[in-house]
Parts: C-alpha cells; structure tokens; sequence
C-alpha cells in the first residue's frame, strides 16, 4: 500500500500542494481530481521523487519510508510514473521502449513474462514491437509508455492525465485496459481532466483545490454527487 501523508511541495513562496494525504492499495484504483493548476501533477511527481516534498511528510510504500529516496530507487520499492508527457523515447522500437522499463532489479526475472503480459493487454503494440515509437498514433504512444512503467513490476502505477490528447474512442479503450491492470494486483493512482470515465472505473476519488485535499469519497459517491458534479465534473454533461 502507498500512504502519503502532509505532503507539502512548494515552488519558490507558492504552495503547490499543502498537506496532503492519501492512500492507494494495490487491489484499487483511486482518481484524483481538481481544476488545473490545483497541484494534482505536482502532488503525484513528488510521490515519484520528481518534486522535491518539505520535511515533514511522510510518503510509504508497504510501511517502508521513502520519501529521501531518488527516483530511480522509488521505482524499485514498487512505483512507477507515466508522466503527462509520456517520456518515452521516439526513435527507438515498441520492444526498446519496453526493455528500457525492465531496468530495476525487481524487474529483471520477469522481463519476458511482463513483456508478454503488456502484448495480451495492448496487442496492437505486439504488431508493431520493431516499429519506431514516433510513428504511432497518440493512443498508441500512450500504450507504449503505460507498458514501459508495467515492465518495472511495479506494485503502485501512477498516471498524470493519461487520456489527454486522445478521441473519445481511444479514452474508452485507455479506461478499460486499468481496469484490466488494477484485476492484475496492480493498484493505480492518476490525476485526470476526464472525470467522469475515471471515476467510472475507480474505487475512490479525491479532491483537491489549491493544492488542499478537500474531499474524498467512494467513486460511486462522488458520482451522484451533485455538488461534486458541478464543481468537477461539468454541470449537464452526459
């Protein structure tokens, strides 16, 4: 399980992310929403050691510490980022990318298996494994970096807005492959625009305003809320 706790990321004298707490397992899925701006990106960077937290905080990963830890070794506690910009690495193949994301330890005995793993999920990308990354559609980029941050088996999957850019079409499909994901034991954290397809496949939801955590409820709650729904989810849409 990942618990956060008072975690405080400032930029210069502009709180980002005041005291902020929450929790994720791995059996669940947990959206975070805000408007932008509201610090959702910074909170789940710094989680990922990629925004520097005030001392204070508190960030565990199954009850060890790790919030003094660089990234690269927060990725072997179990965490793994797909960051809003995806990362990835354009000139190189599906299968680079992918070997690419089998660098920790944790991760080497069961680089076949997970490689295998993110081909049943995304096939597309199994047809297209020699093909350069750049070339793909943005769906499909979006496929390689998601399957690059499994292949660091990782216990906890972070996502920062991963439907952005993509057709209605494509979201849905996004949407279904983390679900897909959480029944695999892996638990899922993202901060998303696309509240309502996120909360319809989460367990539970957070809100944050100003950098505060303001509000957390089951997802179906926050659903039928209709304060909620004017504040985050867009009075009348469907």
């Amino acid at each position: 399980m990942l618990e956060v706790r008072n975690l405080s990321v400032f930029y210069g004298q502009h709180h980002a992310v005041e005291d902020a707490s929450v929790t994720v397992g791995t059996d669940e899925i947990v959206v975070m929403l805000g408007a932008n701006g509201a610090g959702k990106s910074t909170l789940i960077r710094s989680i990922a050691g990629l925004a520097p937290a005030r001392p204070g905080c508190s960030i565990r990963m199954d009850g060890e510490e790790i919030a003094a830890l660089p990234p690269h070794e927060i990725v072997e506690k179990g965490i793994a980022l797909v960051p809003e910009d995806r990362g990835i690495f354009g000139d190189l193949t599906v299968d680079e990318n992918l070997t690419l994301g089998a660098f920790p330890d944790r991760a080497r005995g069961a680089e076949a298996a997970n490689r295998e793993r993110i081909y049943a999920l995304f096939p597309v990308l199994k047809e297209r494994r020699r093909q350069a990354v750049r070339t793909m559609s943005g769906g499909e980029q979006q496929m390689v970096a998601i399957g690059r941050a499994i292949m660091s088996a990782p216990s906890i999957l972070l996502l920062d807005e991963p439907s952005l850019g993509l057709s209605p079409l494509l979201c849905r499909d996004l949407f279904r492959s983390l679900a897909e994901i959480r029944a695999q034991g892996v638990g899922i954290f993202l901060v998303e625009q696309n509240s309502k397809q996120s909360l319809a496949i989460a367990d539970r939801g957070y809100l944050l305003e100003n950098g505060h955590v303001v509000g957390a409820d089951s997802a179906a709650n926050l659903l039928a809320d209709e304060a909620v729904s004017r504040s985050y989810l867009g009075a009348g849409e469907t």
